[in-house]
């Protein structure tokens, strides 16, 4: 892994870019937008995925796998992200040739280039958040620019540029980036301790969020409900603070929620309601839109106005997303990887199954979370879901650790019944869909390659001897 150097100069001008890790969701909507602006755009990535193939039809040359001889003659810039290692032949290749070599939240800090920014932080729900806001001003009529984690589903892209002088992100606090943007809006989903290999102590993890915070120029938007928000809010020495949440006291409160399906509430703020209604299921969603709503508000929308342009929002890519349904099981995918973002995913999955029962194919996330967090991965997937099966650890971008495998999640459940540890992933698919039946509700949870397991799923439940059990 390579730390961000964030005293490198970013370059005035870039004419070539050339992108380490350009199949990830953020890097490949930054390459786009960097087509977008008419710049020559490489970039290599060590799998084949369709976001290089969409870039490459936009005219960018992609290349799978990491070679130097990938680096182009022309390119003056070099764009990586923090999950490459310092040995990466193409990184090395251009620190040999003297290019500007930045992190992918200084090419972001490039493409904001001053304008009104808002920019969304937390622990958990900043990719739905940045899409709820990105979704609901363009309903609106504005045309903001945006570059988000995920693909917002009713825009069809993770990034694009838009004509007005304002900007929403999904601000990065995991390697403390979201302290380089000039922001004009913060929002602050919640501030739950994580990412202390970078941050090094809890203290140091919210006078993070509090610099974060208090450096927005406009206005700072945050949870009146989690515990690590309220601790970072009493901390702000900012002027213009709103609180959202379902607490009495939250400026922007919700209410009324109504979790039979899409996920329904009503949200007051300055003696004015409004009556909401998502696309999505779950009270965490519901939770994501006050914080949008605060924030609208704070651009100067009206509540009834803001209220109304997140009517519907289907969600993102990756957040509780339906793949298919076979033999009347269906077969959903979310980007969990944190206890907190699990017991979130499944308790809206719950909304909705009925009397199905609820299967979890879990993905372990890097071997120092495994390490640390297995017994809480246990804890909440035993309570909540039906039966569960345990992968094998992603390890990103960590080394492998002796003794740390998705066992460790699976040893940890009190009914070893309801658990089961399937490291090869053809067997996982085929024991998810020999025990799955109608009505029941399947669904993929980790931030790793785990979606690419849904297809051997589909398949498995396809198969005739699945149907026979």
């Amino acid at each position: 892994m390579i730390r961000p150097d964030l005293t490198l100069p970013i370059p005035e001008r870039i004419g070539a870019a050339h992108f380490i890790g350009i199949g990830g969701s953020g890097m490949s909507g930054l390459a786009r937008m960097f087509l977008d602006r008419g710049i020559r755009v490489s970039g290599s990535d060590r799998s084949d995925s369709a976001a290089l193939r969409d870039l490459a039809a936009r005219g960018a040359q992609v290349f799978v796998g990491h070679d130097a001889a990938h680096l182009p003659d022309d390119a003056d810039t070099v764009v990586h992200t923090g999950a490459i290692w310092p040995e990466n032949p193409e990184f090395l290749a251009a620190k040999e040739r003297g290019l500007h070599v930045i992190h992918r939240s200084q090419a972001l800090h490039w493409l904001i280039g001053g304008r009104r920014l808002v920019a969304v932080a937390g622990a958990h729900g900043k990719t739905t958040s940045t899409g709820m806001i990105a979704t609901a001003l363009q309903r609106l009529g504005a045309d903001p620019s945006f570059v988000n984690g995920g693909v917002v589903a009713g825009l069809g892209v993770s990034s694009a540029g838009g004509a007005d002088p304002l900007f929403v992100i999904e601000a990065d606090e995991s390697d403390g980036t979201f302290l380089l943007y000039d922001t004009s809006v913060a929002l602050i989903t919640n501030v739950d301790p994580d990412h202390l290999d970078h941050w090094g102590t809890r203290e140091a993890f919210f006078d993070g969020f509090v610099r974060f915070a208090d450096a927005a120029s406009e206005a700072v938007v945050i949870s009146a409900d989690d515990p690590g928000a309220q601790r970072v809010a009493a901390a702000l020495t900012h002027r213009r603070v709103t609180t959202f949440g379902t607490a009495a006291d939250a400026d922007v409160r919700l209410d009324e929620i109504d979790t039979d399906g899409p996920v329904a509430f009503r949200v007051s703020a300055g003696g004015e309601s409004a009556r909401v209604r998502l696309g999505v299921p779950g009270v965490h969603n519901a939770i994501n839109a006050a914080g949008a709503v605060a924030v609208l508000r704070a651009l100067g929308h009206p509540l009834g106005a803001a209220a109304a342009a997140l009517e519907g929002f289907a969600g993102t890519v990756r957040r509780f997303e339906l793949h298919g349904t076979v033999r009347g099981v269906s077969v959903y995918d979310d980007y969990a990887h944190h206890p907190t973002e699990v017991e979130a995913a499944l308790s809206a999955a719950r909304t909705v199954i009925g009397d199905g029962r609820l299967i979890a194919i879990h993905q372990p996330h890097t071997y120092s979370r495994t390490q640390l967090m297995s017994p809480q991965f246990a804890e909440v997937l035993e309570r909540l879901a039906d039966q569960t099966v345990v992968l094998d650890v992603y390890g990103a971008r960590e080394d492998p650790v002796p003794g740390v495998t998705g066992a460790l999640v699976s040893d940890a459940f009190a009914d070893p019944a309801r658990v089961r540890f399937v490291p090869d992933w053809q067997e996982a698919a085929d024991y998810t869909a020999r025990i799955a039946q109608p009505g029941d509700f399947v669904i993929t949870l980790g931030c790793g390659d785990v979606y690419r397991l849904i297809p051997q799923v589909l398949e498995a439940l396809d198969r005739p001897a699945a149907a026979n059990g």
